[in-house]
């Protein structure tokens, strides 16, 4: 029977998925979190904050030197390495007696989620280069959310009925059990064509620096992020406040409306490549600002709805960008993604921080005010430089 299965599924894009189901089941974890580590640490908003944007500004940092790196070494065994070191600082989280080494753990998390995030999609990029790259390329968000919710909610439930150190030791147990499947289900590359040395990648590297369709897609990048952390992280403390009054358990809940934008996203990935990037991300980023907006309403309903529509415009954006990179970079695409994957990551970093001096300003509507202020701006970017 599961021969059957498997001969019927193609368990290439499975092995895609997954890789990037192993990322986010650990990136955005301690969201659903953060009212609780408020309490447990006596920390403000923004120090708590930082357990989200200590990992993306490591996947930040990380991510040009990996992409250098992984045109010279490969992909399917540097994936699979990745994944496996993610687990290690997973477990020791789990160890943290305060949250100066939560921080610290949650970075050094991210420095193996940089691995994976821009070898994956440089190996899409490649092996789909003749067709398809946008419908792979959503199957890999696809994984992305789904694994987003689940290590949101994980956390969530188990810090709720047991202890929030036992849900990263859970976190970590999935990371394993995720290595074995990519590297038994992920082909070796075919088209990969390896730089002959660090040099040779670092001038690919200064020439996407000067492509301004790559720096327009960057800067798409580095805003959607900005607007997704920004949203996700404060809308935590605006829903556990009155007249919401959510705990861990409800909180962790309220991601499952990222599964919108696992239905949606794939969809979409064939809209990719029939009717074009720009338009595509247009009216996403359009649909995503209509819902944050939506949120503003104090009822509980219309706020989940306002983050279902929010999320899935956010995650088809996500995609037009990332499919939009690897068809604008011809050569080095490693180091391409990886320079993309930068600028997306210092946007989440910033989205983690600066929405919680804005909240002393006026809370979480002042928060909306400017997310919706920089979704018009990705969107002026992209119908202004894409083409």
């Amino acid at each position: 029977m599961l021969s059957h299965f498997f001969k019927k599924v193609n368990t290439r894009v499975l092995a895609i998925a997954l890789a990037g189901f192993s990322a986010f089941l650990n990136l955005y974890a301690t969201q659903s979190l953060l009212p609780l580590f408020s309490q447990v640490f006596h920390a403000s908003k923004v120090e708590v904050s930082l357990t989200v944007s200590a990992t993306t500004i490591a996947v930040g940092l990380a991510a040009p030197l990996v992409g250098i790196l992984a045109d010279v070494l490969g992909r399917k065994d540097v994936i699979g390495a990745a994944i496996f070191g993610l687990s290690i600082p997973t477990f020791l989280t789990a160890t943290a007696p305060d949250l100066d080494a939560l921080i610290g753990w949650r970075f050094v998390q991210g420095l193996f989620i940089a691995v994976i995030f821009s070898v994956t999609i440089a190996y899409i990029s490649e092996e789909w280069a003749d067709v398809g790259v946008g419908s792979a390329i959503s199957a890999y968000i696809t994984g992305n959310i789904v694994g987003g919710v689940l290590g949101r909610f994980l956390c969530g439930v188990v810090a709720d009925r047991f202890s929030w150190r036992l849900a990263f030791v859970i976190l970590g147990c999935l990371n394993l059990v995720c290595v074995f499947v990519v590297l038994a289900w992920l082909p070796r590359s075919r088209n990969f064509v390896r730089q002959k040395n660090l040099i040779a990648s670092v001038r690919a590297f200064g020439m996407h620096l000067r492509n301004p369709r790559l720096l327009a897609a960057y800067a798409v990048g580095f805003n959607v992020l900005f607007a997704n952390v920004s949203t996700f992280t404060y809308v935590s403390f605006y829903l556990a406040a009155p007249p919401f009054y959510l705990g861990t358990t409800a909180l962790g809940a309220i991601f499952f409306v990222y599964l919108l934008g696992a239905v949606v996203t794939p969809i979409v990935g064939k809209w990719l490549d029939l009717i074009g990037y720009r338009l595509v991300l247009t009216i996403a980023i359009a649909a995503a600002g209509v819902g944050v907006m939506i949120t503003l309403v104090p009822k509980l309903w219309l706020v989940i709805i306002g983050l279902a529509l929010g999320s899935s415009g956010i995650f088809v954006c996500q995609s037009a960008a990332k499919s939009y990179v690897g068809a604008v970079a011809q050569e080095g695409r490693s180091s391409a993604t990886g320079l993309y994957v930068c600028c997306f990551y210092i946007g989440g970093s910033l989205g983690a921080i600066l929405p919680g001096f804005v909240w002393s300003l006026g809370g979480w509507s002042a928060c909306v005010g400017l997310i919706v202020l920089v979704q018009l701006l990705t969107g002026g970017i992209a119908l202004v430089y894409w083409r």
